[in-house]
């Protein structure tokens, strides 16, 4: 879900102001549990009238029934239908009539609420979100209207978007075991086979406050937040259902795994899939620092030598993607005119050989360090971004003052790790390789 505001390009612009000023300064905070389980943290900043509503809940695709993929964003939309105190579709209409904006978004391992208001408006994002977690409307109304929006969204995003299917066709080949081996978009099938009663058992299940984490930043007193906050959830039951908590480990690798797609594209694709560390271990930062050093920038090593010396690609870049359990750090790149896959594929993997034979320079070293500190303060440039954050790193690593240290991991980062990890992870043992070639004329 995409919704912008003047609101949010105000906030935007008024906290890049402050970014050079908060960096220095250590990012303070409270952080407390109600009765009934809810974590609460909150961040005080009056650097503008701004204030940021946000609910984690710890539900993400990996914990829905394989028979049942898709549960978890189809309650990223679902939770807008409204409640029994707010009318079908007026969620939206209440918070941007109020001079604020608001988003969802769902991952393999989390659901996220959020609304950015004037901090006039507190009151209204916290019983805007305390209406989401007691009282949303579940019914079949909902239901099947959601069931169309994801129909059209999965369309659009993954089947009429070139490249689209990447993430299924490469996850759904990287895992045999663990439930990342499904994308959060899930299935269409899955969702129409789904009876009412299933989709109320998930909400009653996960969209509770034990299983949820309320972060506020922003222009507020705690002390009077606090008292909002325990009017607002504090009557909120608290959940009475076990929560799944996924514990299979995915096998190692011992093959590497070759595949072609065929989409509507002009030109071919390669991607690559290296299965790497969850985030929060060592090796972590590694991989994503040595991500950063392979395409962050026109002089980046993909960038500087595969598209613009050797004019091999139009487009290459590597990502490492963030995961409670350990996961996949991607390599992505569209050929040039004329060139063929497996030459594109070459070339990756000469960028990558020569990470493992030698150490990066001092130089470039050094500017690596500085694109990912300019990186980790720009994270925390926004209300949006703090409050997000402070609920990530306590829900995933029990540490909410990560905000102020974890850019102490990276920095510890030597260069001999970064080689380390590619050695010990950039393997073709270790990978899923997808050539996206056209699809013939005659399929066309």
């Amino acid at each position: 879900m995409r919704k912008i505001t003047a609101l949010a390009m105000a906030t935007a612009f008024c906290f890049s102001l402050n970014a050079q000023k908060k960096s220095s300064n250590e990012i303070e905070f409270v952080e407390y549990d109600l009765d009934n389980g809810l974590h609460v943290i909150l961040h005080e900043d009056h650097s503008t009238p701004i204030v940021s509503v946000s609910v984690l809940y710890h539900v993400g695709s990996k914990n829905e029934d394989p028979n049942r993929t898709g549960f978890a964003h189809f309650f990223e939309h679902l939770l807008f239908e409204g409640s029994e105190n707010i009318e079908r579709g007026e969620f939206f209409k209440i918070v941007q009539g109020n001079g604020g904006s608001l988003n969802a978004n769902t991952s393999f391992d989390r659901t996220f609420y959020y609304e950015v208001l004037p901090s006039n408006q507190l009151e209204l994002g916290l019983w805007l979100e305390s209406e989401r977690m007691l009282h949303a409307k579940i019914d079949e109304e909902g239901v099947e209207t959601q069931r169309g929006v994801v129909k059209e969204e999965m369309k659009q995003r993954y089947d009429n978007t070139p490249y689209g299917t990447v993430l299924p066709e490469m996850f759904g080949r990287a895992f045999v075991e663990h439930p990342y081996r499904w994308v959060p978009i899930g299935s269409v099938e899955y969702l129409n086979q789904a009876k009412l009663e299933e989709f109320m058992e998930f909400y009653e299940i996960f969209y509770v406050p034990n299983n949820a984490t309320l972060s506020i930043a922003g222009d507020i007193s705690i002390p009077e937040t606090k008292k909002m906050i325990e009017a607002y959830f504090g009557g909120i039951p608290k959940g009475e259902k076990e929560i799944p908590r996924p514990d299979i480990v995915e096998p190692k690798k011992t093959a590497e795994v070759r595949d072609t797609v065929y989409d509507n594209i002009q030109l071919p694709g390669v991607i690559m899939g290296y299965h790497m560390p969850a985030q929060g271990e060592d090796d972590y930062y590694a991989m994503s620092m040595l991500a950063q050093y392979l395409s962050q920038g026109e002089s980046s090593r993909f960038n500087k030598v595969i598209k613009n010396e050797k004019e091999k690609a139009l487009f290459v870049g590597a990502f490492p993607l963030p995961t409670e359990d350990p996961g996949l750090a991607l390599m992505f790149g569209i050929t040039n005119m004329g060139v063929a896959p497996e030459d594109l594929e070459a070339a990756m993997d000469e960028e990558i050989d020569l990470v493992k034979a030698n150490l990066i320079t001092e130089k470039e070293f050094e500017k690596l360090q500085n694109q990912v500190e300019n990186d980790f303060i720009a994270g925390n440039a926004t209300v949006r971004g703090l409050a997000e954050n402070l609920a990530n790193y306590h829900v995933y690593f029990g540490d909410a003052n990560l905000i102020n240290t974890e850019i102490d991991r990276y920095m510890n980062v030597s260069r001999e790790d970064i080689q380390a990890v590619a050695k010990k992870y950039l393997n073709k043992e270790n990978r899923v390789v997808l050539y996206y070639l056209p699809k013939p004329q005659a399929a066309n």
